[in-house]
């Protein structure tokens, strides 16, 4: 005996339900990945304030052995702290300003063109002063708070 073929007897997608799930897929990704971008973004500012804070230490280091600041980073001791003029991962520049002849600091961490963190508007820069005052400018409301987190 013969048996008919149905509907039944192919198995498979319809292009219809393969569209749906492609839609829906879309979708996900549209919401996923602007998130995790903003993850990375705030993620990727613990190397600025680590960097900051490593140049504060060697700052007051400096300061103990030659009663002066040093506007040089790079230079080995005992002309400057010899350090790198990036973060360690190479998301921010840093940059000492003197302050007062040598009595007073500002250390500044920028965005580096090439590192990614250039779309990070909510906390565009960070300072740390030889006082140990924290600040941070951008979009956020109030950066100096958030930004340091």
């Amino acid at each position: 005996m013969m048996r008919r073929s149905t509907s039944r007897d192919f198995a498979g997608f319809t292009l219809i339900e393969l569209l749906i799930v492609v839609t829906i897929i879309g979708i996900l990704a549209a919401i996923a990945i602007p998130g995790y971008r903003a993850y990375v973004l705030k993620a990727r500012r613990e190397d600025a304030t680590s960097a900051l804070m490593r140049v504060q230490t060697a700052e007051e280091k400096f300061f103990l052995q030659n009663n002066a600041y040093t506007g040089n980073a790079a230079a080995a001791p005992p002309a400057g702290l010899g350090m790198s003029a990036t973060s360690d991962n190479g998301y921010y520049d840093i940059a000492i300003a003197l302050t007062g002849g040598g009595t007073g600091y500002t250390v500044t961490a920028t965005p580096n063109a090439s590192g990614g963190q250039a779309d990070d508007t909510k906390c565009a820069s960070f300072t740390i002063d030889h006082a140990g005052a924290k600040s941070a400018t951008g979009t956020d409301a109030t950066p100096s708070q958030t930004c340091w987190r």
